[in-house]
């Protein structure tokens, strides 16, 4: 369903049921609310929880911001390196604002907010500015942003702002699987086709290469996350791959470190994705950790 939160329209999708605890999933860059894994909605679902995903603006069925262009990743990546402003049609903050926009128009006062990457830092950015709201705070393969962090391998790092070479079907899911393959668990790699055909069902629900682009622009205009972090008084557990090549690992343990009692969780093998062994893993964590916060006061 389509709602009107913070003034935009955002595509919201809402599993579980009524007069349950809420957990607000926030996906990833260029990421559309069905890249949550099938199996992690359900075991959430499954113990007791009301699943609430929604399109990030610029992306997927939600509100597009085509009218700003589409920006040069490049230049404002070296405005960003040497400290000058960078400019970016909106904030990861506005993001955060959409996300609890949509707590408000479905009439939810507090909500366990799960994020995994760049929905990992718009969580974050959401716990700190509504603390009230927030009851708990899970960061999966997320970042702090502090600027002393390290960043993607340097062949991740190129192939983000490699272009495809055509937009035929063919030539876009190639691509894709080309940047899939570099930041997948490596100890959990997914069957080609799988992975295949899971891509032609996020093109041919939506294709918005612009609006990845404006995400990743927010991203790298955000400055100052990392001194909010302190502010989180929710229980927080931070979840990171020591595989993961896109977000190092020493980005999840700095954003622990950096929120106060935040517990930090390790999973050998794991990679920047999220294939079903790993979401078992996660879930063995996600879980109690729910149960023990949703129990507090």
């Amino acid at each position: 369903m389509k709602i009107k939160a913070n003034g935009i329209e955002i595509e919201v999708e809402d599993s579980g049921g009524e007069g349950r605890p809420v957990a607000l999933l926030v996906m990833g860059l260029g990421m559309q609310l069905i890249g949550w894994p099938d199996d992690f909605v359900q075991a959430l679902v499954d113990a007791g929880y009301r699943v609430v995903r929604h399109d990030n603006r610029d992306i997927g069925l939600s509100q597009g911001f085509d009218e700003a262009g589409a920006g040069n990743l490049l230049w404002q990546s070296v405005r960003q390196r040497i400290g000058l402003p960078v400019r970016s049609a909106y904030s990861l903050q506005d993001m955060a604002d959409d996300a609890l926009g949509v707590l408000d128009a479905l009439g939810i006062e507090r909500a366990h907010v799960v994020g995994a990457s760049m929905g990992g830092m718009i969580a974050q950015r959401l716990a700190a500015s509504a603390p009230q709201r927030t009851a708990s705070l899970v960061s999966i393969m997320s970042s702090s942003g502090a600027r002393q962090l390290p960043g993607p391998r340097p062949d991740v790092a190129a192939a983000l702002l490699r272009r495809p070479p055509s937009r035929t079907e063919a030539a876009l899911v190639a691509h894709s699987m080309g940047m899939v393959r570099l930041i997948q668990s490596p100890a959990y790699p997914q069957d080609d086709q799988v992975v295949a055909e899971r891509i032609r069902r996020y093109m041919h629900r939506a294709y918005r290469p612009a609006g990845v682009v404006r995400q990743m622009l927010a991203i790298v205009a955000d400055r100052g996350r990392a001194e909010l972090l302190p502010r989180i008084a929710s229980p927080a557990l931070v979840l990171h791959g020591e595989a993961d090549t896109l977000v190092p690992i020493a980005c999840g343990r700095d954003s622990a470190q950096r929120i106060p009692g935040a517990r930090f969780v390790s999973i050998p093998g794991m990679g920047h994705d999220l294939p079903p062994p790993v979401v078992e893993i996660l879930m063995q964590h996600i879980l109690p950790f729910l149960a023990h916060a949703q129990s507090r006061p």
